[in-house]
């Protein structure tokens, strides 16, 4: 699917799921109800209200952004090999913590403000944290903020617990959120 001026949002995002993201961190474009933006909005519509932006330059720069999202991602089968190399690997869950007690990686945490500031105060980042979400949608929101405060060695579950259920570990139970 080829994205242009007249692509609803709605299309841009299911290609370039950090667009959103991506278009707040350098115009200010859909962090918030006063510049946010609906799914039927075309990108063009959304370009020429918020200053007559170049709508090649902005798809450039959600590209761009793109690419750097996948390469903070991890596939399951590649953690599983690193933690089974190096056990200091941080696994931070940002789901609920019902979702969380239901099912979790061994070894991961639920992130709290103590873990936050653990992370935030530990500085060196020597070890990777990897967050870990329901299927990889809010992820790298996450690893973005961490990554935004300092931390180096930040990665995210690509597909989040339920492809880690579905490639890694079969043994742990998939579920849906209504």
């Amino acid at each position: 699917m080829a994205i242009s001026a007249e692509s609803p949002m709605k299309e841009v995002l299911e290609l370039f799921p950090g667009a959103q993201r991506a278009l707040f961190r350098r115009y200010h474009i859909g962090g918030c109800s006063s510049c946010g933006f609906s799914p039927d909005e075309t990108l063009g519509q959304v370009c020429a209200r918020n200053g007559a932006l170049d709508v090649a330059g902005v798809l450039a720069h959600i590209r761009s952004s793109h690419e750097q999202d996948a390469k903070i991602l991890i596939s399951p089968a590649d953690l599983a090999e690193l933690l089974r190399l190096d056990p200091a690997v941080k696994l931070v869950d940002i789901r609920s913590r019902e979702e969380f007690e239901a099912v979790h990686i061994q070894g991961s945490v639920l992130l709290s403000q103590d873990v936050m500031r653990s992370l935030m105060a530990d500085g060196s980042n020597a070890a990777p944290l990897v967050i870990v979400d329901h299927q990889g949608r809010n992820g790298l929101d996450a690893a973005a903020y961490f990554m935004g405060h300092g931390l180096q060695n930040v990665r995210c579950l690509r597909g989040g617990i339920d492809a880690w259920a579905r490639e890694a570990d079969p043994s742990l139970r998939r579920y849906k959120l209504g």
